[in-house]
């Protein structure tokens, strides 16, 4: 008869199970796909007739005494896309941006950081894909970009630039890390406006906004920068990841809404601070303003609707600035906006006292841990040349820290083994009675100085750890599209061969859930065969549970990246390897073949 306990236990696991694949995998999965359906249909259905555009230069909007952050919305050909990206960009006199890391355009129209497109990166393995685009214009598919202004403080009528103003480039020649491009535009009421664009070889912009003062003319004026986002993107749809609007603002820290509480909210204002910065981030890029730390600046997460579509808008609404006649005031912002990659991530945190901005990275959690897992694997990756080799160095290493624990998990396990027949004899001598069956094993663990535990140390030592290198695989940019050998071209991708259609021999497509590939059936295996060095429990639902996980994890990996199933396969083995010898060692015999041997007899129905 099944032990009650053991038959609960068996229940709980399988729900836990289930429930896990539900909500770690299919779940967010099938919910990345509606935000990826959602994002094109937005594209492509019709827009509402654009409101009135102003003219250019038309006075913004005046803010409320107090509460500067009547910031002014996009208008003129509208927010939804009506044009294509290459019409959008025609739409506008531009200034081309041209670094070893992007290329791109500045739009005179706004004055505003549009066009961005990253050089060393493509959509896809293949070498002729296009570039990854980063920003974009409005009036195109999914608007995106960086934009900075002013507004008259509170009681004053200034003429200021809006989104319509046409800029004046002074000076010809595209902006480089060796040149820089300014903006100018005359008020024509004493104000002239001029922003300087400056780029490094990387992804930083720093834009300095003056105003000059001529004459007798003074003003007030309240600035601030914006980036804006058109339409909410698909994302990768895990909870382990954020993607959407992020920001570090002084002792709150960091903040992550997502996308949905800031549709709901409208918007969110965080205290006016120093040293602050924020934007949206994706799961390899990023658009982040970063104002001068010395600075106290009014952070604001903000949503509005055109239409059926949503508008993503992250502020940085400064103090006010006092221009005297004959003065200039001015204002300077830097904007992040490229991949995140973690030696340039680091260093501009290094560079530019940018508090917490490693963060742009979401390393989770196990920060602690992630981080320098990461930069463990990368050392590796510049010494022996291919990432998937530094993961299996990185395998041999851990397996060598942890050693000592996992020697005394596997002796426990060994000895335990010895004393199978004696354990058999007591469970027959007090099968009636289960409470002086308990009592009795663990007089003889006590004796011969067994844990009964030991055998799930190397389990809980590895789940950290996973979860780790999940994290590193998942979010760092340096893993992505970075091949190994064979068919896998990208580490960071699940296998794309499937058992179900003989590896790609059969000429049909699997199932995304059914696509189980080559590395997952070794993990499979390798965690059947660590499984078998073992004897079976002794209670048959643990026995069946015990039987089927590797079953159940094989299907559950096939969607992971293939780093990591290459990595639990590559454990395993080394895990069978040091379990063998310390056995051997320990005069326990190795019956591994007589247990697989067992798993495909049909056992004998008990006699009534």
């Amino acid at each position: 008869m099944i032990d009650t306990k053991n038959y609960i236990v068996a229940i709980a696991l399988s729900i836990v199970v289930l429930f896990g694949w539900q909500y770690f995998i299919a779940g967010p999965k099938m919910e990345a796909e509606r935000l990826r359906r959602a994002a094109e249909q937005a594209q492509v259905q019709p827009a509402p007739q654009p409101a009135q555009a102003p003219a250019p230069g038309a006075t913004a909007p005046v803010p409320q005494a107090g509460a500067p952050t009547a910031v002014p919305v996009p208008s003129g050909p509208g927010v939804l896309a009506q044009l294509s990206r290459d019409e959008a960009l025609k739409a506008s006199p531009r200034v081309a941006i041209d670094t070893p890391s992007l290329a791109g355009s500045i739009a005179l129209k706004g004055g505003v950081i549009d066009d961005v497109r990253l050089k060393n990166y493509r959509e896809t393995v293949d070498p002729k894909s296009p570039h990854i685009v980063l920003l974009s214009p409005e009036g195109g598919p999914q608007p995106y970009y960086a934009e900075f202004g002013w507004l008259p403080d509170a009681g004053q009528t200034v003429k200021v630039p809006g989104p319509q103003t046409v800029w004046t480039q002074e000076g010809t020649g595209a902006l480089t890390p060796g040149s820089a491009v300014t903006l100018a535009w005359d008020n024509g009421e004493g104000l002239v406006f001029r922003r300087k664009i400056t780029v490094d070889a990387k992804y930083m912009f720093t834009v300095t906004q003056e105003v000059a003062a001529a004459g007798d003319t003074k003003a007030r004026l309240v600035p601030y920068s914006a980036v804006r986002r058109t339409g909410t993107p698909a994302t990768a749809g895990f909870y382990i990841l954020h993607e959407g609007p992020i920001g570090v603002f002084g002792d709150e820290g960091l903040k992550e809404p997502s996308y949905k509480e800031l549709v709901e909210k409208k918007k969110i204002e965080q205290a006016k601070v120093a040293g602050s910065w924020m934007g949206f981030v994706d799961k390899y890029w990023a658009a982040a303003l970063i104002p001068d730390a010395t600075k106290v600046m009014q952070p604001i997460f903000a949503s509005q609707k055109a239409g059926a579509t949503d508008i993503y808008q992250t502020f940085m609404v400064g103090e006010p600035v006092d221009i005297a006649a004959g003065a200039t005031g001015a204002l300077a912002t830097r904007v992040f906006a490229g991949a995140k990659e973690v030696a340039t991530v680091d260093g501009y945190a290094d560079q530019f006292g940018i508090a917490r901005f490693d963060r742009l990275i979401d390393w989770g959690w196990f920060y602690f841990l992630t981080k320098p897992l990461f930069h463990l694997i990368d050392w590796l990756y510049k010494f022996l040349g291919n990432f998937g080799l530094a993961i299996l160095a990185v395998t041999v290493i851990l397996k060598l820290v942890f050693f000592p624990l996992a020697n005394k998990s596997y002796e426990s396990m060994s000895k335990m083994k010895k004393v199978q027949p004696e354990m058999k004899e007591l469970q027959e001598r007090f099968k009636d009675d289960k409470v002086k069956q308990q009592q009795a094993l663990m007089e003889l663990y006590r004796r011969e100085k067994i844990n009964p535990l030991s055998g799930c140390l190397p389990i809980l030592i590895q789940i950290p750890v996973f979860f780790a290198l999940y994290k590193v695989l998942f979010v760092t940019i340096e893993m992505r599209q970075a091949p190994f050998y064979g068919w896998i071209r990208d580490l960071a991708a699940p296998d794309p061969t499937s058992v179900f259609n003989l590896f790609g021999l059969l000429p049909y497509d699997v199932p995304h859930a059914l696509a189980i590939g080559v590395w997952p059936l070794i993990m499979g295996v390798t965690m059947w065969v660590q499984m078998k060095l073992n004897p079976a429990p002794p209670d048959p639902t643990q026995k069946m549970i015990f039987d089927w996980m590797p079953v159940i994890f094989t299907f559950m990996l096939g969607s992971f990246p293939a780093g990591l199933v290459i990595y639990w396969a590559w454990n395993n083995t080394l895990s069978i390897l040091q379990q063998s010898l310390i056995m051997r060692k320990n005069g326990v015999k190795i019956e591994l073949w007589d247990n697989i041997k067992s798993t495909f007899k049909r056992s004998k129905p008990a006699s009534g």
